[in-house]
């Protein structure tokens, strides 16, 4: 007698690495949870939640095996709404979930936004449910996304190195998981590139490989924080995320690399190169 297929659910699958994932095992038939219905891919179940609704999350994970949490978006209430979302799916009965965290998550991680999601981290292990966490790095892809209307990518990182990892990859790894979370349970993965320049040798590769004319600025932190409050006049929390992703660059936070992408997927991970030349059509 076959065993009946366990349900896999995803969320996150309107951004990128959600989407990713879906497209690596839509044959296995996923439920896809999303904020906007209308918004959800057509051809899977869909259901709709958010994060911080703890009754649309039960109902939304109820049947659930395996769980892909993708973090909820930067803002000063994320902490609570990774913790509504787990704590509804240990209520409806989720088995194993795998969260996206972040390079160095601790907390008294030096990128303010990393204690989010060690936050989270402990919520998932105190959960009774399995668990593995995909701490990526940085994305190769935000080398590009960083950049002011100049190709200026500024901010206090010194001379730092940052093992930055292609979100292609982060997804590889996901599918394979999701296909065998028992295999992976209580697993942490950091998920990073194949080396880890310097930010200066970084900005100047992801120039090369996208064809986009960039260069790398450094700040101290004092002009950082200055010049984000003139530009967009955003709250202390989201002036301390955007100066803390320099400065844990500057500190080494960001300099490990793995080889955790090859090991669970059985290819090295892209290069800046790899991952950014397609730019160039």
């Amino acid at each position: 007698m076959t065993a009946p297929r366990s349900t896999i659910a995803l969320t996150g699958v309107t951004g990128t690495i959600g989407g990713l994932v879906l497209a690596r095992i839509g044959e296995l038939e996923p439920v896809v949870v999303v904020r906007d219905a209308s918004r959800a891919p057509s051809g899977f179940e869909a259901r709709v939640a958010e994060h911080g609704d703890a009754d649309a999350c039960r109902a939304a994970f109820a049947g659930v095996d395996a769980l892909l949490l993708v973090s909820a978006s930067e803002s000063p209430t994320r902490r609570r709404e990774h913790a509504t979302a787990i704590a509804a799916a240990a209520a409806a009965g989720v088995r194993h979930v795998v969260y996206t965290s972040f390079q160095g998550a601790a907390a008294d991680a030096t990128f303010t936004l990393g204690r989010d999601h060690h936050a989270a981290e402990e919520a998932l292990r105190a959960s009774g449910m399995a668990w593995t966490f995909l701490r990526d790095s940085l994305y190769q892809e935000s080398l590009v996304r960083f950049a002011d209307a100049e190709g200026v990518i500024r901010g206090p990182a010194g001379d730092g190195r940052l093992a930055v990892v292609s979100r292609v990859d982060v997804a590889d790894v996901a599918a394979a998981v999701l296909r065998d979370p028992d295999a992976h349970a209580g697993a942490t993965y950091t998920l990073t590139g194949p080396d880890a320049p310097t930010i200066t040798e970084a900005v100047a590769r992801a120039s090369a490989a996208s064809g986009a004319s960039l260069r790398f600025e450094d700040e101290t932190i004092e002009s950082a924080y200055a010049w984000r409050r003139a530009q967009w006049g955003a709250e202390q929390w989201q002036l301390d995320a955007w100066v803390s992703t320099y400065t844990a660059i500057a500190d080494g936070s960001l300099a490990e690399t793995t080889d955790d992408v090859e090991r669970i997927t059985g290819r090295r991970a892209r290069s800046i190169e790899e991952t950014l030349s397609p730019l160039l059509g």
